[in-house]
Protein backbone atom coordinates (compact mmCIF):
# COMPACT_ATOMS: atom_id res chain seq x y z
CA UNK A 1 0.00 0.00 0.00
CA UNK A 2 1.23 3.45 -0.88
CA UNK A 3 2.17 5.63 1.88
CA UNK A 4 -0.44 7.88 0.87
CA UNK A 5 -2.97 5.58 -0.71
CA UNK A 6 -5.41 6.65 -3.15
CA UNK A 7 -9.41 5.65 -2.38
CA UNK A 8 -12.29 6.24 -4.80
CA UNK A 9 -15.74 5.51 -3.53
CA UNK A 10 -18.61 4.67 -5.84
CA UNK A 11 -22.08 5.32 -5.06
CA UNK A 12 -24.61 8.33 -4.96
CA UNK A 13 -25.19 11.28 -3.00
CA UNK A 14 -29.04 12.43 -2.77
CA UNK A 15 -30.73 15.72 -1.34
CA UNK A 16 -31.57 15.30 2.22
CA UNK A 17 -34.40 16.28 4.08
CA UNK A 18 -34.72 16.44 7.90
CA UNK A 19 -38.24 16.25 9.17
CA UNK A 20 -37.76 18.25 12.03
CA UNK A 21 -40.39 18.14 15.40
CA UNK A 22 -42.15 21.09 14.06
CA UNK A 23 -42.81 20.30 11.02
CA UNK A 24 -40.15 22.19 8.95
CA UNK A 25 -37.55 20.47 6.66
CA UNK A 26 -33.98 21.36 7.04
CA UNK A 27 -32.20 20.40 3.42
CA UNK A 28 -28.55 19.18 3.43
CA UNK A 29 -26.80 16.34 0.99
CA UNK A 30 -26.55 12.81 2.14
CA UNK A 31 -26.02 9.37 0.73
CA UNK A 32 -23.94 5.78 1.78
CA UNK A 33 -21.04 6.10 0.10
CA UNK A 34 -20.67 10.39 0.22
CA UNK A 35 -21.00 9.84 3.99
CA UNK A 36 -18.26 7.21 4.57
CA UNK A 37 -16.22 9.64 1.50
CA UNK A 38 -16.67 12.34 3.69
CA UNK A 39 -15.63 10.82 7.09
CA UNK A 40 -12.70 8.70 5.71
CA UNK A 41 -11.21 12.18 4.37
CA UNK A 42 -11.28 13.34 7.62
CA UNK A 43 -9.70 10.59 9.65
CA UNK A 44 -7.65 10.66 7.33
CA UNK A 45 -6.34 13.88 6.85
CA UNK A 46 -3.33 14.26 4.85
CA UNK A 47 -2.51 10.69 5.14
CA UNK A 48 -4.72 9.50 1.87
CA UNK A 49 -6.45 11.33 -1.19
CA UNK A 50 -9.99 10.29 -1.55
CA UNK A 51 -12.31 10.91 -4.62
CA UNK A 52 -16.01 10.01 -5.06
CA UNK A 53 -17.09 8.70 -7.85
CA UNK A 54 -20.75 9.73 -8.89
CA UNK A 55 -23.16 10.63 -11.87
CA UNK A 56 -24.93 14.48 -11.12
CA UNK A 57 -26.84 16.74 -12.99
CA UNK A 58 -26.12 20.04 -13.65
CA UNK A 59 -28.69 21.72 -11.58
CA UNK A 60 -27.86 23.57 -8.82
CA UNK A 61 -28.32 21.78 -6.17
CA UNK A 62 -25.68 19.34 -8.13
CA UNK A 63 -23.41 22.39 -7.99
CA UNK A 64 -24.12 22.89 -3.90
CA UNK A 65 -22.93 19.13 -3.74
CA UNK A 66 -19.98 19.41 -5.71
CA UNK A 67 -18.69 22.50 -3.51
CA UNK A 68 -19.48 20.86 -0.58
CA UNK A 69 -17.66 18.21 -1.34
CA UNK A 70 -14.56 20.28 -2.61
CA UNK A 71 -14.56 22.03 0.78
CA UNK A 72 -14.44 18.72 2.57
CA UNK A 73 -11.54 18.12 0.55
CA UNK A 74 -12.78 15.46 -1.78
CA UNK A 75 -11.19 14.93 -4.98
CA UNK A 76 -14.24 15.55 -7.88
CA UNK A 77 -11.94 14.16 -11.18
CA UNK A 78 -14.37 10.93 -11.15
CA UNK A 79 -17.36 13.07 -10.86
CA UNK A 80 -19.71 13.29 -13.89
CA UNK A 81 -22.30 15.87 -14.68
CA UNK A 82 -25.37 14.91 -16.74
CA UNK A 83 -27.08 17.84 -18.79
CA UNK A 84 -30.98 18.03 -18.03
CA UNK A 85 -30.58 15.32 -14.69
CA UNK A 86 -30.81 15.80 -11.33
CA UNK A 87 -29.62 14.19 -8.38
CA UNK A 88 -31.98 11.74 -6.33
CA UNK A 89 -33.89 12.89 -3.02
CA UNK A 90 -34.49 11.58 0.53
CA UNK A 91 -36.66 12.60 3.51
CA UNK A 92 -35.39 11.43 7.10
CA UNK A 93 -37.79 11.05 9.54
CA UNK A 94 -36.78 10.08 12.76
CA UNK A 95 -38.69 8.63 15.93
CA UNK A 96 -38.53 9.51 20.02
CA UNK A 97 -35.75 6.86 20.18
CA UNK A 98 -33.83 8.22 17.19
CA UNK A 99 -34.80 5.26 14.84
CA UNK A 100 -35.18 6.39 11.76
CA UNK A 101 -37.83 6.00 8.38
CA UNK A 102 -36.42 7.42 4.84
CA UNK A 103 -38.96 8.75 2.16
CA UNK A 104 -37.39 8.46 -1.57
CA UNK A 105 -37.47 9.51 -4.69
CA UNK A 106 -34.71 8.50 -6.90
CA UNK A 107 -35.89 6.89 -10.20
CA UNK A 108 -34.95 9.55 -12.29
CA UNK A 109 -31.49 10.16 -10.50
CA UNK A 110 -28.11 11.16 -12.90
CA UNK A 111 -26.19 8.21 -11.01
CA UNK A 112 -28.33 5.48 -12.80
CA UNK A 113 -26.72 6.34 -15.47
CA UNK A 114 -22.91 6.66 -13.59
CA UNK A 115 -21.48 4.02 -15.89
CA UNK A 116 -23.54 4.09 -19.49
CA UNK A 117 -22.41 6.89 -20.80
CA UNK A 118 -19.36 7.28 -23.24
CA UNK A 119 -17.67 9.83 -20.43
CA UNK A 120 -17.86 6.97 -17.90
CA UNK A 121 -15.07 5.28 -20.44
CA UNK A 122 -12.19 6.85 -18.67
CA UNK A 123 -13.77 6.88 -15.58
CA UNK A 124 -13.71 2.99 -15.05
CA UNK A 125 -10.59 2.91 -16.93
CA UNK A 126 -8.79 4.54 -14.39
CA UNK A 127 -10.62 3.16 -11.56
CA UNK A 128 -8.19 0.21 -10.97
CA UNK A 129 -5.04 2.32 -10.73
CA UNK A 130 -6.72 3.43 -6.92
CA UNK A 131 -5.44 1.55 -4.13
CA UNK A 132 -8.60 1.08 -2.92
CA UNK A 133 -12.12 1.02 -4.35
CA UNK A 134 -15.14 1.19 -1.90
CA UNK A 135 -18.22 0.70 -3.34
CA UNK A 136 -21.57 -0.67 -0.80
CA UNK A 137 -25.25 -2.88 -1.69
CA UNK A 138 -26.81 0.62 -2.06
CA UNK A 139 -24.31 1.56 -5.15
CA UNK A 140 -25.27 -2.06 -6.92
CA UNK A 141 -29.00 -1.19 -6.71
CA UNK A 142 -28.82 2.04 -8.01
CA UNK A 143 -26.36 1.38 -11.03
CA UNK A 144 -28.37 -1.35 -12.69
CA UNK A 145 -27.45 -4.24 -14.25
CA UNK A 146 -25.49 -3.40 -17.04
CA UNK A 147 -23.59 -0.86 -14.39
CA UNK A 148 -22.79 -3.25 -11.87
CA UNK A 149 -21.38 -5.61 -14.80
CA UNK A 150 -19.05 -2.77 -15.70
CA UNK A 151 -18.26 -2.36 -11.84
CA UNK A 152 -17.35 -6.18 -11.65
CA UNK A 153 -15.10 -5.76 -14.39
CA UNK A 154 -13.32 -2.76 -12.95
CA UNK A 155 -13.09 -4.67 -9.37
CA UNK A 156 -11.37 -7.59 -10.94
CA UNK A 157 -9.19 -5.29 -13.04
CA UNK A 158 -7.98 -3.64 -9.60
CA UNK A 159 -7.45 -6.33 -8.18
CA UNK A 160 -5.35 -7.96 -10.79
CA UNK A 161 -3.18 -4.76 -10.48
CA UNK A 162 -2.65 -5.03 -6.62
CA UNK A 163 -5.59 -2.71 -5.16
CA UNK A 164 -8.05 -4.08 -2.91
CA UNK A 165 -11.77 -3.89 -2.81
CA UNK A 166 -13.26 -3.04 0.12
CA UNK A 167 -17.78 -3.10 0.34
CA UNK A 168 -20.33 -2.21 2.78
CA UNK A 169 -23.59 -4.46 2.34
CA UNK A 170 -26.45 -2.38 3.21
CA UNK A 171 -29.06 -3.66 1.81
CA UNK A 172 -32.32 -1.81 1.25
CA UNK A 173 -35.13 -3.94 -0.21
CA UNK A 174 -36.94 -0.95 -2.28
CA UNK A 175 -34.30 -0.20 -3.98
CA UNK A 176 -34.12 -4.10 -5.79
CA UNK A 177 -37.01 -5.71 -8.01
CA UNK A 178 -36.91 -8.67 -5.72
CA UNK A 179 -34.60 -10.80 -2.96
CA UNK A 180 -33.93 -13.18 -5.74
CA UNK A 181 -32.41 -10.17 -7.87
CA UNK A 182 -30.28 -8.50 -4.75
CA UNK A 183 -28.69 -11.89 -3.89
CA UNK A 184 -27.53 -12.38 -7.40
CA UNK A 185 -25.93 -9.17 -7.43
CA UNK A 186 -23.94 -9.29 -3.71
CA UNK A 187 -22.76 -12.87 -4.57
CA UNK A 188 -21.22 -11.94 -8.09
CA UNK A 189 -19.73 -9.10 -6.44
CA UNK A 190 -18.45 -10.90 -3.04
CA UNK A 191 -16.58 -12.90 -4.94
CA UNK A 192 -13.80 -9.85 -5.64
CA UNK A 193 -13.94 -8.23 -2.28
CA UNK A 194 -11.08 -8.01 0.24
CA UNK A 195 -12.61 -6.42 3.48
CA UNK A 196 -16.66 -7.14 3.77
CA UNK A 197 -18.24 -4.11 6.12
CA UNK A 198 -21.41 -6.04 6.97
CA UNK A 199 -24.58 -5.23 9.39
CA UNK A 200 -25.75 -7.98 10.44
CA UNK A 201 -29.46 -7.50 10.23
CA UNK A 202 -29.03 -6.80 6.63
CA UNK A 203 -26.91 -10.11 6.40
CA UNK A 204 -30.35 -12.03 8.08
CA UNK A 205 -33.15 -9.82 6.22
CA UNK A 206 -31.25 -10.99 2.57
CA UNK A 207 -29.22 -14.25 2.93
CA UNK A 208 -32.12 -15.59 5.92
CA UNK A 209 -29.03 -16.53 8.04
CA UNK A 210 -29.67 -17.04 11.51
CA UNK A 211 -26.71 -15.51 13.45
CA UNK A 212 -23.49 -14.47 12.89
CA UNK A 213 -21.86 -17.53 12.57
CA UNK A 214 -23.45 -18.34 9.45
CA UNK A 215 -22.80 -15.22 8.16
CA UNK A 216 -19.22 -15.33 8.81
CA UNK A 217 -19.49 -19.46 7.60
CA UNK A 218 -20.90 -17.48 4.04
CA UNK A 219 -17.44 -15.74 3.39
CA UNK A 220 -14.36 -18.29 3.88
CA UNK A 221 -12.37 -16.57 1.40
CA UNK A 222 -12.93 -12.73 2.35
CA UNK A 223 -9.83 -11.66 4.45
CA UNK A 224 -11.03 -9.16 6.74
CA UNK A 225 -14.65 -9.50 7.50
CA UNK A 226 -16.46 -6.88 10.22
CA UNK A 227 -19.84 -7.76 11.67
CA UNK A 228 -21.54 -4.70 12.55
CA UNK A 229 -24.30 -5.17 15.24
CA UNK A 230 -25.83 -1.63 16.06
CA UNK A 231 -25.64 -1.12 19.97
CA UNK A 232 -23.78 -4.37 20.81
CA UNK A 233 -19.89 -5.21 19.92
CA UNK A 234 -18.61 -5.51 16.17
CA UNK A 235 -17.23 -8.92 15.16
CA UNK A 236 -14.48 -8.69 13.26
CA UNK A 237 -12.49 -11.96 11.89
CA UNK A 238 -8.61 -10.84 9.76
CA UNK A 239 -5.97 -13.51 9.49
CA UNK A 240 -7.67 -16.02 11.05
CA UNK A 241 -8.63 -14.15 14.66
CA UNK A 242 -11.90 -13.47 15.73
CA UNK A 243 -12.73 -11.32 18.07
CA UNK A 244 -15.44 -8.55 19.26
CA UNK A 245 -14.73 -4.75 20.07
CA UNK A 246 -17.59 -3.44 22.28
CA UNK A 247 -19.60 -0.23 21.17
CA UNK A 248 -19.85 2.73 23.02
CA UNK A 249 -22.32 3.49 24.76
CA UNK A 250 -24.43 7.13 25.04
CA UNK A 251 -26.79 8.36 26.86
CA UNK A 252 -29.39 9.78 23.85
CA UNK A 253 -29.82 8.76 20.55
CA UNK A 254 -30.64 11.45 18.31
CA UNK A 255 -30.13 9.83 14.86
CA UNK A 256 -28.71 7.03 13.78
CA UNK A 257 -28.36 8.14 10.03
CA UNK A 258 -24.96 7.18 8.90
CA UNK A 259 -24.12 5.32 11.94
CA UNK A 260 -22.61 2.64 10.07
CA UNK A 261 -21.09 4.42 7.25
CA UNK A 262 -18.92 6.73 9.84
CA UNK A 263 -17.79 3.28 11.33
CA UNK A 264 -16.80 2.06 8.42
CA UNK A 265 -15.37 5.38 7.58
CA UNK A 266 -13.32 5.21 10.55
CA UNK A 267 -11.97 1.33 10.77
CA UNK A 268 -10.90 1.79 7.07
CA UNK A 269 -8.79 4.22 7.63
CA UNK A 270 -7.40 3.02 10.75
CA UNK A 271 -6.62 -0.33 8.72
CA UNK A 272 -4.84 2.57 5.97
CA UNK A 273 -2.94 4.36 8.94
CA UNK A 274 -1.56 0.39 9.59
CA UNK A 275 -3.80 0.48 12.59
CA UNK A 276 -4.84 -2.98 14.13
CA UNK A 277 -8.33 -4.36 13.65
CA UNK A 278 -9.27 -4.05 16.85
CA UNK A 279 -7.85 -0.43 16.67
CA UNK A 280 -9.52 -0.02 13.88
CA UNK A 281 -12.54 -1.12 15.42
CA UNK A 282 -12.25 1.09 18.67
CA UNK A 283 -12.25 4.12 16.53
CA UNK A 284 -15.58 2.99 14.17
CA UNK A 285 -17.03 3.17 17.30
CA UNK A 286 -16.22 5.80 18.67
CA UNK A 287 -16.29 8.14 15.68
CA UNK A 288 -20.34 6.56 15.46
CA UNK A 289 -21.31 7.25 18.86
CA UNK A 290 -20.40 11.32 17.98
CA UNK A 291 -22.58 10.98 15.06
CA UNK A 292 -25.54 9.33 16.56
CA UNK A 293 -25.83 12.20 19.25
CA UNK A 294 -26.41 14.53 16.34
CA UNK A 295 -29.39 15.22 13.45
CA UNK A 296 -28.45 14.30 9.91
CA UNK A 297 -25.72 12.40 7.99
CA UNK A 298 -22.38 14.44 8.34
CA UNK A 299 -21.84 16.37 11.49
CA UNK A 300 -19.85 19.40 11.33
CA UNK A 301 -16.34 18.89 11.46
Amino acid sequence: MNTTPRIALIGECMIELQHRADGSLHQSFGGDTLNAAVYLRRELGDTGNVDYVTALGDDSFSDAMCQRWTDEGLGLSMVQRLPGRLPGLYCIQTDANGERKFLYWRNEAAVRDCFTTPAAEPILAALPDYDVVYFSGITLAVLGEVGRERLLQALIETRRRGGKVVFDNNYRPRLWANVEAARVAYHTVLAQVDMALLTEDDELALFGYADSEQVFAAYPTIGEVVLKRGADACLVRCAGERFAVPAVKVEKVVDTTAAGDSFSAAYLAGRLKGNSPEQAAIAGHRLASRVIQMSGALIPR
